[in-house]
């Protein structure tokens, strides 16, 4: 049987050695007098006295002189550890040179062969304490940062899930501060050059950093949140930071800038194309004139000879009256030359409007019901471009139902008066409303040269009336307008 070798044992000389060699500062008290009866190296190099000139000193000559570190405290906390058996603290030593040095010290209760003594073991912490006073003072300005600065900051991973939100951006996102963020765009749209892109097309472009939007949808007042800065690439390869700020305003203020210089331009466009209505008017009215003139002699030189003849000259006469009946219709409508302040009837304007209405359905097979007042509906409006609402309306209406069934192509025009106001409404059998109608600023019909529903909602609030849609008792859609009634 094989025995096992033992370990030798370590000697006293082995255990002074190691002391000798630790960095660990360490002072030996007498438990009861607290004189210091030894040092290791490390205490007497960083207090910068030999053991022989350590022995004679006490509180007050090796400790700072502040008031926490008085003899009588010092002493006091020895004498705890010698009655529990150990003791911690933080005390401040002070060196030959005069340095206070703030340290972790240890007492422990230790059982020499000349009676109890006290082995202080300490270490400089000053280090430690600058790195602790500059986390509180960085965590300090991390939580000024996120809790009150108006910026919208964004800590993201590679994947670009958030890990870090000011207050400021938790709001405009609309999350909740206490719950997991998800990934940016599940909270909006980001977008490079004025394009949507994904995650991974703005983190590839930040390099290291690029410009950004993000669009929230709905904002408070129903209009998206526009957010605009920078994104960056910090570096460490998996940590981006996105630095945003509201710029909303802005961004509307440019929408509705553009919206507003497409309905001018628009209504220019309509201004010219009532002017080309009135000069071919005009130019036509003699032609188709004199043309009635040469029929009406051709027929009579032909009524006794050519009965054929005579039977396609009527029918021509009858083209050149219905045209002569178009072109007298335009001139009437287009020919006035309102002010604002002019009383019309509604039931005038909608009743100068069916034959153009009627023109355009027959050949979409659509029947038209007007159900007008049996009293005047008098209000204060452009009559011309209030009859040009009522065109677009009815033509929109039009044109919905002449891609549908069709056993569901009625059109009804109503007129009404309600409370101070007159009331016109156009009711159709159409798919009703998809969207906000008047959101878009120009039809998305293909063909048609129609106004466009926001300039007539502009005709209309300019005129100090109002406008809406709404689905309609038919199954289709509702648009109707309302103008305050003329003064008596």
């Amino acid at each position: 049987m094989q025995v096992e070798p033992q370990a030798p044992e370590l000697t006293t000389q082995d255990f002074v050695a190691m002391m000798h060699a630790s960095r660990m500062c360490v002072l030996i008290h007498d438990a009861a007098t607290k004189n210091i009866l030894w040092a290791n190296p490390a205490a007497c190099e960083m207090l910068e006295w030999s053991v022989t000139e350590l022995r004679p000193l006490k509180a007050n000559d090796m400790s700072s002189s502040a008031q926490q570190y008085d003899r009588v405290l010092g002493r006091a906390w020895l004498q705890e550890a010698a009655e529990r058996g150990f003791n911690r603290v933080e005390w401040h030593y002070r060196s030959r040179s005069g340095r206070v040095i703030p340290t972790d010290a240890v007492a422990v209760r230790v059982e020499l062969s000349q009676g109890p003594a006290l082995m202080v073991q300490f270490r400089d912490i000053e280090r430690e304490q600058a790195v602790e006073r500059q986390l509180r003072l960085t965590t300090s300005w991390v939580d000024a940062l996120a809790h009150y600065t108006s910026t919208a900051a964004f800590m993201l991973d590679a994947a670009g899930v958030v890990r870090f939100a000011t207050d400021t951006a938790t709001a405009l996102i609309g999350a909740e501060a206490a719950e997991p963020l998800g990934k940016v765009t599940d909270y909006g749209r980001l977008r490079l050059d004025g394009r949507v892109r994904t995650w991974e097309e703005v983190h590839r472009r930040a390099t290291p950093a690029t410009t950004v939007q993000l669009e929230i949808p709905g904002g408070a007042n129903g209009e998206p949140v526009w957010l605009e800065g920078s994104l960056e690439n910090l570096g460490t390869g998996d940590a981006s930071l996105m630095i945003l700020h509201d710029v909303s305003e802005r961004i509307q203020g440019q929408v509705r800038r553009e919206r507003e210089l497409h309905q001018e331009n628009y209504l220019a466009r309509y201004t010219a194309m009532g002017d080309m209505a009135m000069a071919i008017a005009h130019e036509l009215g003699q032609p188709l004139a004199a043309a009635g003139n040469f029929l009406a002699g051709a027929r009579a030189d032909a009524q006794a000879t050519a009965p054929r003849v005579v039977y396609g000259i009527d029918n021509a006469v009858r083209q050149v009256e219905r045209a002569a009946t178009i072109v007298g219709s335009v001139r009437a409508f287009v020919g006035h030359l309102e002010q604002v302040e002019q009383v019309a009837d509604l039931n005038d304007i909608v009743g100068e409007c069916l034959y153009f209405v009627r023109l355009r359905a027959e050949p979409a097979g659509v029947e038209v019901l007007a159900d007008l007042g049996e009293t005047p509906v008098e209000v204060r409006c452009e009559r011309v471009l209030t009859g040009q609402v009522v065109l677009n309306l009815c033509f929109n209406a039009i044109d919905e139902m002449a891609a549908g069934d069709p056993s569901r192509r009625h059109l009804r025009i109503t007129t009404s008066a309600t409370g101070d106001a007159g009331v016109v409404t156009v009711d159709d059998e159409g798919r009703g409303l998809g969207h906000d109608p008047f959101a878009r600023t120009f039809t998305s019909k293909e063909h048609g040269s129609g106004i466009g529903l926001a300039l007539s909602y502009r005709i209309i609030t300019r005129q100090h009336g109002t406008m809406w849609a709404e689905p309609s008792p038919a199954g289709g859609s509702r648009f109707g307008f309302s103008l305050p009634f003329a003064a008596g």
